[in-house]
């Protein structure tokens, strides 16, 4: 699960934690549309809709702590 929330924070380009507790390895297949939006056209869904339908999870938009490098002090390396 923790591969899958990576995978899923770089296509909604935002943190994906995952919650759900689970450990052991799965092997699943899920299938969605592209664009992120369900397309009649191609009769598959949305990627969020697939999540939910295909796999029983779902993403909910919460609040919470981040991990954060700042720096506050950059300078060039002196010659010896």
């Amino acid at each position: 699960m923790e591969q899958l929330a990576s995978t899923l924070s770089n296509r909604v380009d935002r943190v994906v934690v995952d919650r759900t507790g689970a450990t052991e390895r799965f092997d699943f297949d899920l299938t969605w549309s592209r664009e992120d939006v369900a397309s009649p056209d191609s009769g598959t869904a949305s990627m969020f809709t697939a999540l939910q339908e295909q796999l029983g999870l779902k993403l909910e938009p919460t609040r919470g702590a981040v991990d954060v490098l700042v720096i506050d002090r950059v300078e060039r390396p002196q010659s010896n």
